[in-house]
């Protein structure tokens, strides 16, 4: 464990009605960034909560189930490929944060985001730097955004197999690399990425 994970996180908030937030999808080449938001029961914990690029496939499917069943509140939000073009990722990241939080059906008196950046909303709350790990709502919603992202790539793989989106979820492999320049950038591509800003100052 690393020192930071392993350093007690202190939280200026003693209630129940705190959500965990974070994101998935700021570095792959295509489609939304997606946030979640969490609010857990404490009377209903789920074990097992972590970041969830730790996690198998198969186990984030399980918890998503679990979590959707017994948090006291939840919310998925996304900024598009085209918001992420217009606003830059950092932009759209907070964008897709504000709101998952604004989706959620009841109100989170206090935030606990993943990172080191809050995303602007006027819920009070902290930024916390590998907080996946360190707080089991942040490690919630990172599997609830995990799981809605991944099922969006396996939904451009079924419209597009021969890019490869179900294996390598949009991010900047070899394989997706080669299928750019052999098939060409399709519209959900983040035109303002590297590999495809380039592609488009050649045309």
């Amino acid at each position: 464990m690393s020192d930071i994970q392993s350093m007690p996180l202190v939280i200026d908030y003693q209630g129940h009605m705190l959500a965990g937030i974070d994101e998935v999808g700021r570095g792959p080449l295509i489609g939304s960034v997606v946030a979640a938001a969490v609010i857990l029961d404490p009377m209903q914990p789920i074990a097992g909560l972590n970041d969830s690029k730790k996690l198998t496939p198969q186990r984030r499917l399980e918890l998503d189930v679990e979590i959707r069943a017994k948090a006291l509140a939840f919310a998925v939000g996304e900024a598009s490929h085209a918001e992420v073009d217009e606003l830059n990722i950092y932009h759209a990241t907070h964008l897709a944060m504000r709101r998952a939080i604004d989706g959620l059906p009841l109100a989170p008196e206090y935030l606990l985001v993943d990172g080191n950046r809050l995303p602007g909303h006027h819920v009070r709350g902290q930024a916390v730097v590998k907080g996946d790990a360190r707080h089991p709502a942040i490690g919630a919603a990172s599997i609830l955004a995990k799981v809605a992202r991944d099922a969006q790539m396996i939904a451009l793989d079924s419209r597009y197999p021969e890019y490869g989106f179900a294996r390598h979820k949009g991010y900047a492999t070899r394989e997706h690399l080669e299928a750019l320049e052999r098939l060409g950038a399709l519209p959900e591509h983040r035109r303002s990425f590297a590999p495809l800003k380039r592609q488009f100052e050649l045309l």
